[in-house]
């Protein structure tokens, strides 16, 4: 089959470190580890396994700052390459192992690409604490082989699918999963809704954990999809205070408002001016940038996780406030901390989705997600601006990265194009 891989080497590193401010194809090109090429399409690996053949897969920031050798590597070590990319995706069933109850052929479903302890072979009190509190975004067991087989060798490291060498992931025509990682979507839901199911349900995650949500107001720093899909979260849950997003363009904006946002502002002038506006007092260091006492937000979400929104949040947030990381921030030279300890805050990163306490019961984020999508009849296929077919994923990788100029949001490929 066809599909997008990405593999990792000492050759391919140093030319992007090189040249990738040069030429997009050191980063995506042909002088990068990424290639469209033919792999071998993944068999059952056991009774409880599903085959899909992809419908939409979605291009993430994480999978930009990977590719641009932007992120950072401390995660390396719990990946394995060769890997077919794509996390964020929208499948429909082929075929079903015998003991598969969850889905049946011809379902839609959206996938949960964190590989937990049962999809490496691992049941029961086998499973490492996060897994058994229902987070296998936090599986412990991201850097060891598993005891599941596939294609006769024991399941690779890694704790996604995506950036995993045994488990394909959505940027090609077919893969496998574990049924416990599929979700059925209801046929009421459109295609490019549902493909937008895994960043939705990272928003969703942060906003159940931050409860309760106070009186506001709220900060969300960002403006691509997980940021918009935060300011959705938060109102799907049940927030009815001030809701305040900071975007950079019109269009951005535009959907801020229509997912929930009471205002937008833009980064600079604009950003200050609603500081301010909380109550807050301004005052110039001899040395350095502006700071401020009093008023300020009592919880922001940092959606972005750069140099200038981190150091924002670090300012803008309340005394005691709150600042939830959820921008894949690493690392950032010469950070001042001051203020965590000046004002006593509050720093909480999440990570992904797992099992969530809603409504008096469990229920994994993307079920919840899926559910409020219906609910609140929110307009989130605008977040969707580009879909290219899969071996158009240069083109594809090319419209995500240059946003300003495009205009992009959230990117697909459609491997049926």
């Amino acid at each position: 089959m066809k599909a997008v891989t990405f593999n990792v080497s000492i050759p391919s590193y140093i030319v992007g470190k090189a040249l990738g401010k040069i030429t997009e194809a050191a980063v995506f090109g042909g002088l990068s580890g990424v290639r469209f090429t033919d792999v071998s399409e993944p068999a059952l690996p056991g009774d409880h396994w599903v085959k899909l053949e992809i419908l939409l897969a979605g291009i993430c920031g994480s999978d930009i700052g990977n590719l641009t050798l932007k992120a950072s590597p401390a995660m390396e070590p719990f990946g394995s390459f060769p890997a077919v990319l794509g996390h964020e995706i929208l499948a429909r069933v082929v075929d079903v192992g015998p003991a598969v109850t969850r889905v049946e052929p011809g379902q839609r479903v959206a996938v949960d690409p964190g590989v937990s302890c049962v999809v490496r072979g691992f049941h029961g009190t086998d499973q490492c604490p996060s897994c058994l509190e229902g987070l296998a975004a936090t599986c412990t067991r991201a850097g060891e082989e598993g005891q599941t087989l596939i294609d006769g060798a024991p399941i690779q490291r890694g704790m996604t699918i995506g950036y995993h060498g045994s488990l394909p992931g959505g940027w090609g025509e077919r893969m496998v999963a574990h049924e416990s990682q599929l979700f059925p979507v209801d046929d009421r839901m459109t295609d490019r809704t549902a493909a937008l199911m895994e960043p939705l349900a990272v928003g969703m995650h942060a906003a159940l954990r931050s409860r309760p949500l106070g009186a506001g107001p709220i900060l969300v720093l960002g403006s691509g999809p997980i940021a918009l899909g935060v300011v959705w979260a938060l109102r799907a849950v049940g927030y009815q205070g001030e809701l305040i997003a900071q975007v950079r363009r019109k269009h951005e904006a535009d959907m801020a408002r229509a997912f929930g946002a009471s205002s937008t502002i833009a980064p600079g002038d604009e950003a200050r001016d609603a500081m301010i506006g909380t109550g807050a007092s301004a005052y110039m260091p001899i040395v350095g940038d502006e700071v401020y006492a009093g008023g300020g937000f009592p919880l922001i979400f940092d959606c972005v996780g750069s140099e200038q929104t981190v150091k924002q949040a670090l300012r803008y947030a309340t005394v005691r406030g709150r600042i939830v990381l959820l921008g894949c921030a690493a690392q950032i030279p010469k950070l001042d901390l001051t203020f965590v300890w000046a004002n006593e805050l509050q720093i909480q990163g999440y990570q992904c989705y797992g099992d969530e306490s809603w409504q008096g019961k469990t229920e994994h984020t993307f079920q919840i997600t899926h559910d409020m999508l219906l609910e609140t009849g929110a307009p989130v296929e605008q977040m969707v601006t580009h879909v290219y077919p899969l071996q158009q994923y240069r083109d594809a990788l090319s419209t995500a990265v240059n946003r300003r100029k495009t205009g992009s949001v959230k990117v697909l490929l459609d491997p049926r194009g």
